[in-house]
């Protein structure tokens, strides 16, 4: 009998659901809010709204495109955390009721579990490339980055993780101070390709081991154009360009110190990244340059698999259920992945 597993993500902004069916996928709906943008970062109670309000057509659909009726279903996925906890208590709640319904278990998954493994998910007709364990995993999302050693589609180590602001969230402040709009990391990517990534320098810190931190460059940035905009008002819409090249250089520097470091003392050289800035470009031509000089194989995921989606929670819960795991009807959300 095959494995089919509904897959349902809700920990942020984007309500999705995605079928996979012996590890590849039948479908991957996903609805995005828009709300957010005027306010230049999300609301946590209007993206809980939100989702109540996409989540029933959202899952219809995902069903209907893969071309399945709800008892075939083997087991449902959901995100149980990290996230935004409003959020994530309408997907957890959904998928609860619907597994009463149709009488289905259910299969908790940790979200950025669903990151590390997106370069799992299986497509008719493509190459379907796959990392060998262990592999490295570089994950950098808005709220996370971390340095992630994967042993087992199950068994993971932490090498290093940010000890303050995450990637993502420099990226985004930066567009934010900068005027860019919401979210930032794509506009100040679009901008880098203009500009002179060598025009300005911004401070990097020296932390010890795999760990980062990104507070300080936000700082650096942050005194620096408040400073030569008391020189030139102007300065800032004659210069966005080299200062979105720079400062996306910076990051991307401080990100492949420490990927280059774990690489040569762990002997690994199966390496990926995994979360919505692996959708960076300038990261993954770094990634694929770096792989070049060093021996690396690499693999970047799809860039619909970056951003958060059910596809990755779906293949994730697979690998669960496979392994015999089931979730109980009266499990909570979390928001923190501590409380995992």
């Amino acid at each position: 009998m095959p494995e089919i597993i509904l897959g349902i993500e809700s920990s942020c902004d984007d309500t999705s659901a995605a079928v996979i069916r012996d590890g590849y996928l039948l479908s991957n709906v996903l609805a995005s809010q828009d709300v957010h943008k005027s306010y230049g970062g999300v609301i946590p109670e209007l993206a809980s709204r939100a989702h109540q309000i996409n989540i029933v057509p959202v899952v219809s659909e995902a069903i209907t495109r893969a071309g399945i009726t709800p008892d075939q279903i083997t087991a449902i996925a959901f995100t149980r955390g990290p996230g935004l906890l409003g959020s994530l208590l309408v997907g957890t709640s959904f998928a609860k009721g619907l597994s009463l319904a149709i009488d289905r278990p259910l299969v908790e998954v940790n979200h950025l579990q669903g990151h590390i493994l997106a370069n799992f998910i299986k497509q008719e007709g493509a190459e379907n490339r796959q990392p060998e364990f262990p592999y490295l995993c570089l994950l950098v999302s808005g709220g996370n980055s971390q340095i992630v050693r994967v042993n087992s589609p199950l068994e993971y180590e932490i090498l290093g993780q940010t000890i303050d602001d995450a990637v993502g969230e420099a990226f985004d402040k930066c567009a934010k101070m900068m005027g860019l709009g919401y979210p930032g990391g794509p506009v100040v990517d679009r901008l880098a390709k203009e500009g002179d990534p060598l025009r300005f320098k911004f401070s990097k810190p020296h932390l010890p081991g795999y760990d980062y931190s990104f507070s300080g460059i936000k700082t650096s940035l942050l005194y620096f154009v408040r400073d030569q905009i008391a020189l030139d008002p102007d300065f800032m819409e004659k210069n966005k360009a080299d200062i979105c090249a720079s400062f996306q250089k910076a990051l991307i520097d401080i990100l492949m110190d420490k990927l280059i470091k774990a690489a040569k003392d762990t002997g690994i050289r199966q390496i990926t990244i995994g979360g919505g800035v692996s959708a960076n470009s300038g990261l993954r031509n770094r990634i694929e340059e770096e792989g070049r000089r060093r021996g690396w194989t690499t693999f970047l995921p799809e860039f619909k698999f970056t951003t958060d989606n059910a596809a990755m929670i779906a293949i994730a819960g697979w690998f669960h259920f496979r392994n015999g795991e089931r979730t109980s009807i009266d499990v909570a959300p979390v928001s923190r992945l501590a409380e995992f």
